[in-house]
């Protein structure tokens, strides 16, 4: 594997021998003196150029090393996407080492310098970019929320825990899976990180999945957590969503209690009910016949 002193190299050998490129630019963690190195860590790196043009075209991935998998994501049919702004290659090398490399314009410095405070100016040929304040993680810090926001979570959580109900009464299994996951969890996820944060000042990242949380909550509360995934069985499931429901409505009054918001519990107890009601109603059922 190329060390981190051979990669540098490489980026600024061929920034520096390419008279196109004016500027290059380091975000992310590599950018980040407080994160934890690992080989894993990739190289996000911004080129910036006066014509992007020729790089729409330009397979310039072939001068950065052996190519294990690339992907272009600035045009892809796959997800019908289409930016004209920027070229992005995203390339895993042969040699375990992996390269985010952006190209764009010289115009949009801005948003890849001062949008992210995780950036170091790596090379700017032309003195354009001002001095930037050392690198730090704030502008990935949880935000504060609204109690608009609050609400709506709140909302969106218990609407869409009724989606895995009815999927699991169904034996709809990968329906009831893919809205636990895709949906129940982005919002049990958010107000656990509302959580870490009113905890600690709004001062902290809990990382893109939330595998930090377990450094700002409770190990109690963490533990409870990742007993709300489970395999793809119908029990299981209910077992999850169960635990995922009251692991919500604890961590929603602790955020309350904590920003000082007042909310109306009823939609929670009155959801539990009908997802009780849900898992024991017999299969064979032709209507409906809840009530509080």
């Amino acid at each position: 594997m190329r060390s981190e002193t051979e990669m540098y190299s490489l980026i600024m050998n061929t920034a520096k021998a390419d008279e196109r490129i004016r500027a290059v630019i380091l975000n992310g963690s590599r950018a980040n003196p407080a994160a934890k190195k690992d080989p894993f860590q990739d190289y996000d790196i911004v080129f910036l150029v006066n014509n992007l043009l020729p790089y729409k075209s330009e397979d310039i991935f072939t001068l950065l090393g052996d190519i294990l998998v690339m992907e272009r994501t600035d045009e892809n049919t796959l997800f019908d996407e289409c930016f004209e702004d920027f070229v992005c290659y995203l390339m895993q090398f042969t040699d375990g080492n992996r390269i985010d490399l952006t190209i764009a314009s010289v115009k949009d410095w801005k948003r890849y310098c001062l949008d992210d405070r995780l950036t170091v100016v790596l090379l700017d040929k032309d003195g354009f970019i001002p001095k930037l304040k050392e690198p730090n993680d704030s502008t990935h810090h949880i935000k504060r929320p609204t109690l608009r926001k609050f609400e709506e979570c709140r909302t969106e959580f218990w609407w869409t825990s009724l989606y895995v109900s009815k999927g699991l009464w169904r034996e709809q299994l990968l329906y009831a899976q893919n809205h636990m996951e895709v949906c129940v969890r982005k919002m049990l996820l958010q107000m656990m990180s509302w959580l870490a944060g009113s905890e600690n000042n709004f001062s902290v990242s809990v990382g893109k999945c939330g595998d930090d949380l377990r450094n700002y909550i409770s190990k109690e509360i963490w533990e409870e957590y990742l007993l709300t995934y489970s395999a793809c069985d119908k029990e299981e499931i209910w077992t999850a969503l169960i635990k995922a429901c009251n692991l919500f409505k604890m961590v929603t009054e602790m955020v309350s209690e904590s920003l000082g918001f007042i909310y109306n519990k009823e939609v929670e107890e009155n959801t539990l009910k009908f997802i009780s009601y849900t898992k024991n109603l017999p299969e064979n059922a032709k209507t409906i016949d809840f009530s509080l």
